[in-house]
């Protein structure tokens, strides 16, 4: 815009005052133009450029005032002339504008987008390990709520911290743990009814190496899974687990010998579950960090929903429709569950590397470095080896010491009501007093029940209903709050190559763990079978997790008991 000049009545040109005034205002406009300011956004580069000459008496239209960047830059390049003070003129020389160029990106607006709103724009989900800044001056959470829930790690990597897609994770993942770990807590049941029905010639630890088979090969497969989904995934691991473990229930319906079940159940069973459950906890991880503890361990309590919901209707259906058909029965539940896993698990990061070699299936013997890793493994291991002898023996148990058949079916149940809670209950306390603190409470808390109202009970039916309630709760955290130290360890993308090699490890302690009862439970002879040792055996077990979990937070905190870890 120009500036208003006198003309010459007799000429029509303009006369040396004017002349003089418009040259005084356009270098003004200049060096003032020059002095904009340069502010770095979310996503682009904006530019403010601030003049002062305004005009009074008239309005400033947008087109006015408002210019590109690059007019501004010549404009300003193009005149050298110093500028001098405005000499005091008549109203319509006093002018000020402003003008303002902005290049802005999409998320030039001070907030990081949810998942979902990146799905829509790109191919592949945005990496949590691209930079991903906040750009100061929006972050009042009751203005801008998403940048509130935002998270961001020690290694870069950002989390939305909800948003659609993470909780249809979540739900997609109760539903293939409800699947896959409900079969797991119903293993108690199998036992209890195939030890006297259709496997009543073989001993209680040959009956033991069919779920002990089944458990460790549900966590030894995590060795493939693992870096699998890390680079591609949990998709087709999810599709591939769920036709396993849908061959396994209909299969298991037509098995009469002892090695129909350890191939049917043991076997393919153990392999669907893994495909299952590796991926449906990873998954998870990629969507939360504040708020992991609570949404691993809500996902988690799928697996005792699922043992509370089996037991009770092979108790119901079984002398109503026989074995097989009650079998059938639970895949057809199972089916309905693992298409909302199908559907709805996904994860976000992309791979950490896009080709996958044998070494990147193997174990990475490297990562023992780190002892707190060495120490959490150590703790995994024990725990495992303790946690299937209540859910496999306490039906066995309860008959043995002169319970009903159908309460002693029913106690299982009650065992997996108080895991669902001791799943998420703790998980969401270690979100605010730390994953280790939290853990290493509730393992302390199994082994106190396993000597203190277990051992001496002694047939006691109050006594065992109020172990079962207290030690399902306590004992929840195993499922719940493990993977989650795990990753409390490692880098998110790194989280499948962590958990498979600890799991690795622990899985070996599911294969033995049973056998190990079941022949200290036949060492006592008689009828009744040597109880005290097993459930010694399963108490020590507990204090030696108890120790390793103290000993990898000492390493990483120290030993003051204020530190959130």
């Amino acid at each position: 815009m120009q500036p208003e000049q006198e003309y010459n009545l007799n000429t029509g040109t303009p006369s040396v005052a004017g002349r003089d005034a418009s040259r005084v205002i356009s270098n003004t406009t200049t060096l003032q133009t020059e002095q904009g300011t340069l502010t770095e956004g979310d996503q682009g580069v904006q530019w403010t450029r601030q003049g002062n000459i305004k005009d009074a008496d008239e309005p400033q239209d947008e087109e006015k005032r408002h210019y590109i960047a690059e007019d501004d830059a010549s404009s300003s390049s193009s005149s050298d002339v110093s500028s001098t003070t405005p000499t005091s003129r008549p109203g319509p020389l006093r002018r000020q504008q402003t003008a303002r160029s902005i290049v802005a990106a999409p998320y030039a607006n001070s907030w990081i987008p949810e998942v979902d709103d990146v799905e829509k724009q790109h191919s592949r989900p945005r990496s949590a390990s691209s930079a991903s800044t906040l750009p100061p001056g929006n972050d009042n959470e009751s203005t801008n709520p998403t940048a509130s829930r935002v998270s961001t790690d020690a290694f870069g990597n950002t989390y939305p911290e909800g948003g659609r897609q993470a909780y249809l994770c979540v739900l997609g993942s109760f539903s293939g743990l409800t699947a896959a770990l409900g079969i797991m807590n119903t293993i108690g049941t199998y036992q209890a009814y195939l030890s006297t029905h259709q496997l009543r010639d073989s001993s209680e630890g040959s009956i033991a190496w069919i779920f002990g088979v089944y458990a460790f090969l549900s966590f030894f497969c995590g060795i493939q899974i693992g870096p699998l989904f890390d680079a591609y995934g949990p998709r087709l691991l999810i599709f591939i687990g769920s036709v396993f473990l849908m061959a396994a229930q209909l299969l298991l319906a037509q098995c009469s010998v002892y090695w129909h079940f350890m191939l049917c159940f043991g076997v393919v069973g153990g392999i669907g579950t893994s495909l299952i459950f590796t991926p449906a906890i990873s998954a998870i991880g990629h969507f939360f960090l504040r708020r992991r503890g609570q949404f691993v361990g809500l996902a988690s309590t799928g697996g005792a929903v699922g043992g509370v919901i089996f037991p009770l209707t092979l108790q119901a259906l079984i002398p109503r429709i026989g074995f097989a058909w009650s079998v059938r029965l639970i895949a057809l539940l199972n089916l309905i569950l693992l298409t909302l896993a199908n559907l709805f698990i996904r994860s976000r990061l992309p791979p950490p590397s896009s080709k996958i070699s044998l070494r990147s299936i193997l174990p990475d013997v490297t990562i023992f470095r780190d002892l707190s890793f060495t120490f959490t493994t150590m703790a995994v291991f024990f725990t495992e080896w303790a946690l299937f002898i209540p859910l496999s023996y306490v039906p066995s148990y309860c008959l043995t010491h002169g319970v009903s058949t159908t309460l002693s079916y029913q106690l299982i149940a009650v065992l997996n009501a108080g895991s669902s809670f001791g799943r998420y209950i703790p998980g969401l306390v270690a979100d605010k007093i730390g994953r280790f603190n939290s853990i290493i409470i509730t393992i302390f808390l199994c082994a106190v029940f396993a000597l203190g109202l277990w051992l001496p009970a002694n047939g006691n039916l109050g006594i065992i209903i109020a172990f079962l309630c207290l030690f399902g709760f306590a004992s929840g955290s195993g499922i719940g709050l493990a993977p989650v130290c795990i990753g409390q360890l490692c880098k998110t993308e790194n989280l499948g190559r962590y958990y498979a090699t600890c799991y690795t490890v622990a899985s070996f302690a599911t294969l033995t763990g049973l056998p190990i009862a079941g022949n200290i439970l036949s060492s006592g002879g008689g009828e009744k079978g040597n109880w005290s040792g097993m459930i010694l055996f399963t108490g020590c077990a507990y204090l030696g997790a108890l120790a390793c979990f103290t000993a990898a937070r000492v390493r990483g905190v120290g030993w003051s008991l204020s530190k959130k870890y």
